[in-house]
């Protein structure tokens, strides 16, 4: 499976994803896939030296799969960090409209929920 280079940002803490010129975005949708390891392991090297010159913080690779005719995080916790706040989706990245596809799906206030 593709991999994304994740990290969060060193001065506030936002979640990145690196582009395929090496450089960091906050849109998922923007972020460079990588199709095997050593393609994974160089993308990785170069996101370790940002880390050195203090530009982000905690550099992985995480697995994404298609989902929907789009590729997404595959693990809940990495589609959770790159579609933003989950408790108000009045903020972050789902009051702009971005990553609509990076996150589970959303209750909404129509939603029926059994307890």
């Amino acid at each position: 499976m593709p991999d994304v280079i994740t990290a969060n940002r060193l001065t506030d803490g936002v979640v990145l994803f690196q582009t395929a010129d090496g450089h960091w975005t906050e849109d998922f949708n923007r972020a460079a896939i990588l199709h095997d390891s050593q393609a994974t392991a160089d993308a990785l090297k170069r996101a370790k030296q940002d880390e050195a010159n203090n530009i982000v913080v905690d550099p992985y690779a995480i697995v994404v799969e298609e989902r929907n005719g789009h590729l997404a995080p595959k693990a809940l916790r990495e589609a959770i960090r790159a579609a933003g706040p989950t408790i108000r989706r009045d903020l972050g990245k789902q009051a702009l409209g971005q990553a609509p596809h990076a996150g589970p799906k959303v209750a909404t206030e129509t939603d029926h929920v059994s307890l």
